[in-house]
């Protein structure tokens, strides 16, 4: 990484927002790429619990053009910018918002970051029950991915949230032809969607750093043949995918997710493309260091 780079008046201002925030890898990802293409721009983390003031203080810096957001607030950012694309108001959640002079578009890149994780890993969809944990922003995002871009034969989602899976149960039936089935998550709904589940995907921040030993998902459950696929990026292996491992399964780390998606925000915020190579070195040595 050239570390040369000049901070000017000009420079311009990227940001994730989150909390927790502490953990993220988004500022070292995208500084790296920054620095490898000469561009004036610099990215930092912020932790935020009020989203609004945060969104309107970007709205009113000339300077502070993109933002990444993180749990847990990629549904109330929505209702806070200005214009959001007609696909990502239907997920009802986005991860990235871009400052086009004073005017805020928001926009996610979490559903096309996963779906390619997916198909890099070589996971097949077509005709496969994908069983989804949690029903946050990711899952959103994830759930209507997979339910417009893949022929399902079935999608399970679990949540403890029985009010936000309720909802989200409703938004895919309205906007999707896919097969939808959810229930409260519990020790029986859990065992009994593991039973047919094909795809595993965890959606929530359970064995996320510094939680690293906590798994939703008993060893026992596991089953021949599945793909595990946990979006939690730190650690690399999550208790969850050590698990699916030492049973023989395909697992998929968050951080191909992180990468993808870190690598669409990249283009939207600078209008080039990214140094793909440089953005995962970064990460990858961060993450086993």
């Amino acid at each position: 990484m050239k570390n040369d780079r000049t901070i000017t008046t000009s420079t311009r201002l990227c940001a994730v927002i989150g909390n927790p925030v502490a953990h993220s890898l988004s500022p070292a990802l995208h500084n790296a790429a920054f620095d490898e293409l000469g561009l004036d721009f610099v990215y930092l983390a912020f932790h935020v619990e009020d989203v609004k003031s945060a969104l309107a203080g970007m709205r009113a810096l000339s300077n502070f053009r993109g933002m990444s957001v993180t749990i847990p607030h990629k549904i109330e950012a929505m209702k806070h910018v200005d214009e959001v694309a007609e696909v990502d108001r239907s997920i009802g959640s986005i991860n990235t918002i871009i400052n086009e002079n004073g005017r805020l578009i928001g926009l996610g890149t979490d559903g096309p970051g996963a779906l390619k994780a997916l198909v890099d890993a070589g996971a097949e969809l077509d005709g496969k029950s994908v069983l989804m944990l949690g029903s946050g922003g990711a899952a959103r995002a994830i759930a209507f991915t997979l339910a417009r871009n893949a022929r399902l034969a079935k999608l399970s989602m679990l949540d403890i949230n029985e009010g936000m899976l309720q909802g989200l149960t409703a938004d895919l039936k309205t906007g999707t032809a896919a097969r939808i089935e959810a229930e409260v998550l519990t020790d029986g709904s859990l065992a009994r969607a593991m039973g047919h589940a094909d795809v595993v995907i965890n959606c929530t921040p359970i064995g996320m750093h510094p939680n690293e030993d906590a798994s939703l998902v008993p060893a026992a459950l596991f089953r021949p043949g599945q793909v595990v696929f946990d979006i939690v990026y730190t650690p690399l292996e999550t208790r969850l995918l050590a698990d699916a491992r030492s049973h023989g399964l395909r697992v998929i780390s968050g951080v191909e997710m992180f990468i993808n998606q870190a690598v669409l925000q990249f283009r939207h915020f600078t209008g080039v493309d990214a140094p793909v190579e440089v953005m995962r070195r970064v990460v990858m040595e961060r993450l086993k260091s």
